[in-house]
């Protein structure tokens, strides 16, 4: 089996995660965090709607990782990236993690935001 190792050429991935944080670009974010192809930060949760709608025009959708299981998504924070016309796919953290790497690898258009495992 020959292996090819993935490269981002415009994009940060995800580089690890754990216990209350995730590595992207040799920085660690404690708590949660919103990452996409040119920057990554903190987020403050559903609570922090600014973040996110901030990015509106630079992504087609968002992965949202709802920590160490899959959750619903919290009603008002989907409320607003409704009425923003912003897509959003709830997973696990891990599962958005790697889906992320993998989508933006491919040049996709997509952030992720995580809550932390």
């Amino acid at each position: 089996m020959q292996i090819t190792e993935i490269t981002y050429p415009e994009a940060l991935p995800i580089e690890s995660y754990g216990p209350g944080f995730f590595r992207i670009n040799a920085k660690v974010i404690e708590g949660g965090a919103l990452i996409h192809a040119t920057g990554a930060s903190g987020w403050g949760g559903y609570a922090d709607t600014e973040t996110v709608l901030a990015m509106k025009d630079d992504v087609d959708f968002i992965l949202l990782g709802t920590g160490a299981q899959m959750a619903p998504v919290d009603a008002a924070f989907r409320a607003v990236l409704d009425e923003a016309e912003i897509g959003i796919e709830p997973m696990a953290s891990p599962t958005a993690c790697r889906t992320y790497n993998v989508l933006v690898s491919e040049g996709r258009r997509v952030a992720a935001v995580l809550l932390p495992v």
